[in-house]
């Protein structure tokens, strides 16, 4: 029986990636990749020439069967996202859950993820949180928000450049334009910045500067009473 290993990949500068992970990206049988294209870059920044085999979260319901199958057969693979820890907001949950199931061993490396230097970064507590990732697009959207509005852990979320105005319209809506908050946008890249204030500022501020790249949004939790 193989393994599989799950690979966080730099979300930015490349040099973020271990000296482990670029052990085993060249050891693996096979890399499953979320964008073939986005990981061949990596690879060949680093020159490893391990077969890809793309996966991703369109076709892992096909593909995740005839994954397993080679694991049991005995080859070893990689799961790696286009960018930070699989399974974090991107495709993994899956194939864990159905190699765990078969009783195949998962390893998962330690490595960048987007919310904790957000969360770091934020000034707001981060000894108790909770995260969020992507709120629901539309349907589910409003009752969400008013589930938040009285939890009291810092919450964090992701959210795309062109939804962030939108978004930090309703968060202030549903949990009061005073809360402070901080969005995190393009963390460990050239042009990385964190603006924190209350989410009145923070929307009246990206109104004006047209939010670009990967964004975190971290949100103080409601006050006890």
């Amino acid at each position: 029986m193989g393994k599989l290993y799950l690979i966080p990949t730099p979300i930015g500068n490349l040099e973020d990636i271990t000296f482990r992970a670029l052990r085993l990206l060249k050891e693996v049988d096979v890399v499953l990749a979320e964008d073939t294209r986005t990981t061949g870059f990596l690879m060949k920044h680093f020159e490893i020439k391990t077969p890809m085999i793309s996966h991703h979260k369109f076709n892992e319901h096909k593909t995740l069967e005839k994954v397993v199958g080679r694991i049991l057969n005995g080859e070893t693979m990689a799961l790696v996202s286009d960018a930070g820890t699989p399974a974090i907001s991107d495709p993994g949950f899956l194939l864990v859950r159905a190699c765990v199931a078969q009783g195949i061993e998962v390893e998962t490396l330690p490595g960048p993820t987007a919310f904790v230097p957000a969360l770091v970064n934020s000034g707001l507590p981060c000894d108790r949180f909770c995260f969020e990732g992507f709120l629901p697009q539309k349907k589910g959207r409003q009752t969400k928000l008013l589930q938040l509005s009285t939890e009291q852990r810092t919450m964090i979320f992701y959210e795309s450049p062109f939804r962030l105005v939108k978004t930090l319209q309703q968060l202030s809506e549903a949990f009061g334009g005073e809360r402070r908050a901080s969005v995190s946008r393009e963390i460990s890249k050239l042009h990385e910045d964190t603006q924190r204030g209350t989410l009145n500022e923070l929307h009246a501020h990206y109104c004006e500067y047209e939010p670009k790249g990967e964004i975190v949004i971290v949100v103080e939790g409601a006050s006890e009473k």
